[in-house]
């Protein structure tokens, strides 16, 4: 069985065991320890980014090594949209990234687009559906959209090694030296694809950051983004019996606003509208949240003061929100009001309920921090890459895609765009 059936075989069984690193195509020198193997381009990170750039950049022709230290491709993509991979968002725009510069990501998205990507998978043919909002999964498994990479590398020649370290990198006059635990390594141009910070029990670590720095580029502060928010022991305990609860909410924090679901746990709030106003989030900010965005809540209530006159305030938001989640907060916030029937409530009563429902404000205790984390801010100082061909500009031939720089997407599709444009454009110049 060939390598890359190896590589299938595994993908589609969720095997755990260890691929030893064998060449993909026997026309291509295979690493051996005691001698220097030489490359067009060595790819550290066989992630979403790292396997597009390397089968561009082999069918290109250029001669590909793929590396990575876990013991298979592509893990984040196989975990990723509950199994069934959120491959892209048909409604991709610059304005869904996050930078230090927010006009580094226009070049890579425009010349490769997602109806780019969602060609090459009808091409494949995986089958897919929009579930909302423009967000695109596969109708089957996550392991659709990987098989879909490894066959491109394929057609391009790559060699892919798994379960492999670099312990240095260092520049040479043409290319780097790269020591191995495959044995010594050349090549003419260098990518960095390790991605970020999150989910390390997956194997994410710093190593893009430190090779950065190696180099002189400039790296920023990171953080965790797209992470649920922790609460106190207080506010958990005024929450308690709502773990498992999702309703429909705005969030606003420094001026920016999501409107979609929440989701109470045991830790803290989550949900897709959480996800995203994390990536906006300051340690010691507030946020606002509207668990009645479609209501007017002031002229509903005054409204149902003389059409509902007997119906209480508990039992009316009730049929607005779940039965749970209304009485639990009105215990906490004004318990004086649950029983009380519409017709009794004062102008003071329905402001102070307005107050509290529409406007929710809410000081986290933290963040379930890189452990749950879907994508890490920050990272590598954009200003030190080409826009273009993702070479640094400090150091010749040496390249950084996807969520290693400073480029972070909104929830939904968005940061597998990037990962594809930025290593497509990346391939194209390697």
């Amino acid at each position: 069985m060939d390598f890359f059936n190896i590589l299938l075989y595994c993908a589609t069984n969720q095997c755990s065991a260890r691929i030893a690193p064998v060449s993909t195509n026997a026309s291509n020198a295979v690493v051996k320890a005691g001698s220097v193997a030489h490359f067009d381009v060595v790819i550290i990170g066989a992630g979403a980014a790292g396997l597009m750039c390397a089968f561009t950049a082999g069918q290109r022709g250029r001669r590909v090594l793929l590396l990575d230290h876990a013991n298979k491709p592509g893990k984040k993509i196989l975990m990723s949209g509950g199994g069934r991979c959120n491959f892209t968002n048909l409604w991709t725009t610059p304005d869904n990234f996050i930078s230090g510069n927010p006009h580094f990501c226009k070049s890579a998205l425009s010349r490769y687009s997602q109806n780019d990507f969602l060609a090459m998978v009808d091409r494949h043919g995986i089958a897919w559906h929009e579930k909302k909002l423009g967000q695109l999964f596969c109708d089957d498994k996550s392991r659709d959209i990987l098989n879909m990479l490894l066959r491109e590398c394929e057609a391009g020649g790559v060699q892919l090694h798994t379960s492999v370290s670099v312990s240095a990198v260092q520049a040479q006059d043409t290319g780097f030296y790269l020591a191995t635990t495959l044995g010594p390594v050349s090549c003419a141009a260098l990518v960095v694809a390790t991605g970020g910070l999150s989910i390390p029990k997956m194997g994410a670590s710093g190593f893009g950051y430190e090779l950065a720095r190696q180099f002189g580029l400039r790296v920023l502060p990171t953080s965790p983004a797209l992470v649920p928010f922790t609460l106190s022991a207080e506010q958990l305990a005024q929450l308690d019996g709502l773990s498992g609860v999702s309703t429909a909410a705005t969030v606003r924090c420094n001026g920016v606003s999501f409107a979609e679901n929440i989701l109470f746990t045991h830790r803290g709030l989550s949900g897709p509208a959480m996800l995203q106003i994390s990536s906006y989030w300051q340690p010691g900010d507030a946020i606002d949240i509207n668990l009645l965005p479609e209501l007017n809540l002031e002229v509903e209530l005054a409204a149902a003061r003389r059409q509902q006159a007997k119906t209480t305030v508990g039992n009316w938001l009730s049929q607005r929100l779940s039965r749970n989640l209304a009485r639990r907060l009105l215990q906490w916030w004004c318990p004086h009001l649950l029983e009380r029937r519409l017709a009794d409530c004062s102008d003071k009563d329905i402001g102070l309920l307005t107050r509290h429902f529409c406007c929710w404000r809410l000081k986290p205790g933290g963040t379930e921090g890189y452990r749950t984390a879907e994508v890490t801010l920050g990272g590598i100082d954009t200003d030190e890459i080409s826009s273009r061909s993702f070479a640094a500009h400090r150091q010749p031939d040496l390249y950084f895609i996807g969520e290693v720089l400073d480029v972070t997407g909104h929830l939904g599709g968005f940061n597998f765009q990037w990962a594809w444009a930025s290593g497509h454009a990346c391939g194209q110049f390697v």
